[in-house]
This record gives structure tokens, sequence and C-alpha cells, in this order.
């Protein structure tokens, strides 16, 4: 029989086949390659020198303008709430119900004593006075004369502590009905109805103002030198908001307080700056950036961040000289602008800085620039 060596045959001839299809590739596509002397084509920007503005980023923390505990001036049993926990509350309105029964008995008790105090002291001056015609007829000795003046005196004194303890009574009822100190957001209710309550003790619940908003972030020594020195409410030109979802807020804000020292032990400057909340849209607690504006840089160019590229020396461009080469240039770079680079030294007005291709890009290589956009 035959057929091994008839197949032995093709699948040799198969291989063969395939092998000079491989090689007529190859040589196929070292034709169609880059001659080593062509120039790559190569989009650049021609950069001019501009003004950007000098900005810095924080972390910061949302705050209520006022956050207030709202704690019972006397002690009692809590009869009522009078809010929806949650909701905007108003300064001076009632929030709760503390039984003002013994209240209203202890001012009873206080009304009556300032009528007996009263009572006496018109006895005491009576008295006085009946005696003040017996001793200029020397009708009765010195010292009951004397002890009558003292009874009177007396007497003026307890009514006057009997009108404090009234006072006091009084202070005390309207107490029982726990008001609001300042606008603001009710939380949530810390004791039910029927409870037990201390003076100046027991928490019921908190007022948070939102409205404005407070932010709290800092600074670092050295964010502090490129922002142009310390912080301060006369040297920020404008304070926005990054909100968590990455959008901006629409209003901006500025400072209201900035620390006069550096906190030691975290080696910060300690800033703070209200915004206004109408809408409610930042509540307390939340983290957010904070962008400020301390000024303004000249003389200093726009590159777009593809093009900065990293080395051992450092970052660098690459720019096309006068006979058409990419030529490698140190750049200092300060921070973004967008999708930019702000590049404070190492370019001049009219460089053609190189923005694409830069993967096959190699010192001294020769160039052709084709048409692109100014910026």
């Amino acid at each position: 029989m035959q057929y091994p060596t008839l197949l032995s045959r093709f699948v040799g001839l198969l291989l063969s086949f395939i092998f000079l299809t491989l090689i007529g590739c190859h040589k196929s596509q070292d034709q169609q390659g880059m001659p080593p002397n062509t120039a790559l084509p190569v989009a650049v920007l021609e950069v001019n020198p501009t003004t950007v503005a000098i900005t810095g980023e924080a972390v910061g923390q949302t705050e209520g303008a006022k956050e207030v505990e709202v704690r019972p001036r006397i002690g009692g049993i809590l009869l009522k709430r009078k809010y929806n926990e949650g909701s905007a509350i108003k300064a001076g309105q009632s929030l709760f119900l503390i039984d003002p029964e013994p209240y209203k008995i202890a001012l009873s008790q206080a009304k009556a004593q300032l009528d007996q105090s009263i009572a006496r002291a018109e006895q005491a001056k009576r008295e006085k006075k009946r005696l003040e015609g017996l001793i200029d007829s020397q009708s009765i000795s010195q010292r009951d004369f004397d002890n009558a003046t003292s009874d009177e005196a007396f007497s003026i004194a307890a009514v006057s502590q009997a009108r404090a303890n009234l006072k006091q009574a009084e202070l005390n009822l309207s107490y029982t009905n726990v008001t609001a100190p300042v606008d603001g957001i009710s939380g949530r209710f810390q004791f039910s109805e029927g409870a037990l309550v201390s003076a100046n003790t027991s928490l019921l619940t908190t007022l948070v103002q939102i409205n404005p908003i407070w932010v709290r972030f800092s600074f670092s020594d050295n964010e502090l030198k490129a922002l142009g020195g310390v912080l301060n409410e006369k040297n920020v030109g404008e304070v926005s908001l990054v909100l968590p979802d990455g959008s901006e807020y629409s209003k901006k804000g500025k400072i209201n307080f900035a620390a006069t020292q550096i906190d030691p032990t975290l080696g910060t400057q300690q800033l703070r700056a209200t915004f206004e909340n109408n809408e409610q849209q930042i509540l307390p607690g939340q983290f957010v950036r904070v962008r400020v504006t301390s000024g303004k840089k000249d003389g200093v160019f726009l590159v777009p961040q593809l093009a900065v590229l990293n080395s051992d020396q450092g970052r660098f461009v690459f720019v096309v000289n006068e006979k058409n080469q990419a030529n490698p240039r140190p750049v200092v770079t300060g921070e973004w602008k967008g999708q930019d680079w702000v590049i404070l030294n190492g370019l001049k007005s009219g460089d053609k800085v190189i923005v694409n291709n830069l993967i096959k890009i190699r010192p001294g290589m020769p160039v052709t620039i084709m048409p692109t956009p100014q910026k």
C-alpha cells in the first residue's frame, strides 16, 4: 500500500506552503514599515504665556453655623413633644411640655409668702410709728424702740426676699414650656413622653442651623507656600465647593475664620468658610472639597497633561526645533488646570510642543507637523 507515502508527501507540501506564506507576509510587512529616515507626523501646540489663578484644594467637612443642644432648665415629667423630628424650627417655637402642676403650686405658695411678708412689713411699720410718740415722752425704753425699728427693717427685707422667690417661681413655671433658642433643623427625640428629665442634664434634642452652612478645612505649610503664604479673610479672593458627587456648588463662599498660628500637631493652618444654603442642598457632616483662590500667576504656559512626560531627571516635553526634530525640554510644573498642566519654567513664547505620538518619539527624531487648532 502506498497511501502512507502519499499522505506524508501531502503533509510535507502543505507545511512548505504555510512556511513560504509566512515569510511572504513578513517581507510584505517589512516593506510597508516606515523607513528609518522618514519623518514622524505629529500634532503640536504653539504655546503663549497666559495668566492663571493661584488655587489650592483641600478636603473639608461641613457643619452647622449653630449647633445647639436643647436641655430642660427644670426637672419633671415630660408630658408632650410639640414638633416633628427633622423639621425646620423657628426661634421661640415650643418644643416640649414638662408637667407644670408642681410649679403652679410653687408659684401659688410664693405669692402667699409675699402677701404674708407685706402684711408683716405693714404691721412693723405701724408699730414703729406708734412707738415714736412714746419714746419722745420717755414712756418706753430706747431698747423697745430700737427693737421696733429692727423689726421694720427685717420685714422690709423679707418682702424683697418673697418678691425674688415669686419671680423664681414664675420663671420655673415658664421653663415647663421648652422653646427653641435658635432657628434650625430639629434632631431626633431623645426621651419618650412620660420620662423623668433632669434640669440642665437631660438632652432632649438638638437644633442645627444649616443656612448658612460652614465648612472646616486646613492647608499644610507647603500648600500655604504655593498659595502665597498664610491665608486670611483679606487675601482669599474666592472660595468654591466641590460636592461629593463631583459637581461644583453654585454659590461662592468666603472665609469667616482663619487661625493665627500653625497647629503644632498637624502642621496645618485651620480655616473655615461660610456658604449660603437656602435650598438645604448641603447637610452638616458631609465631606467636600474646598477650592481656594488666593491670587494669580502671570507669564505661565498651559500644556495638555498627556504632553508632559516623566524621566529620572524630572518632567519634560518634546519641542519641535528649527530642524524639525523632536527635542526634549525639561519643565517645571505647577498645579493642574482642568486637563492642562501649568508650566512655570522651561518654555518660551512660540515653542511648538508635541501633543501626540509621544510613545514613538525619540530625542532627535525628525518630525513633520500636522495641522492642529491653536489653543
